[in-house]
């Protein structure tokens, strides 16, 4: 655990921040979001879509909220982000295909 004890992390969750386990929560969030979508769309293009949502909100967050003055520091840094997720997630055994899938 990151040595706080319940009160603490619910008081952070409280003003905004998140835990590991509460930004879990969040990201499975999308992921249901992309499930329900993945309905109707095929994931090679859900996929895309959601990459795009995700840099434009990555965006407005650099420009509006942080005020980034040097955008090429904060891309390469979002994209070493990016590549250490994704390889992690590609690493889950856990994560695979169900057996009636079809897209």
């Amino acid at each position: 655990m990151d040595g706080k004890n319940r009160r603490q992390r619910r008081a952070e969750r409280a003003q905004g921040h998140l835990d590991t386990s509460a930004f879990l929560r969040v990201a499975d969030k999308f992921i249901d979001v992309a499930n329900r979508e993945n309905r109707r769309i095929k994931a090679t293009e859900l996929h895309m879509a959601f990459l795009y949502a995700a840099a434009r909100y990555s965006a407005y967050v650099a420009k509006v909220i942080l005020d980034v003055p040097n955008h090429e520091t904060f891309v390469k840094d979002m994209t070493a982000h990016y590549q250490e997720m994704l390889r992690q997630n590609l690493g889950d055994p856990g994560l695979a295909r169900p057996a009636d899938s079809s897209s």
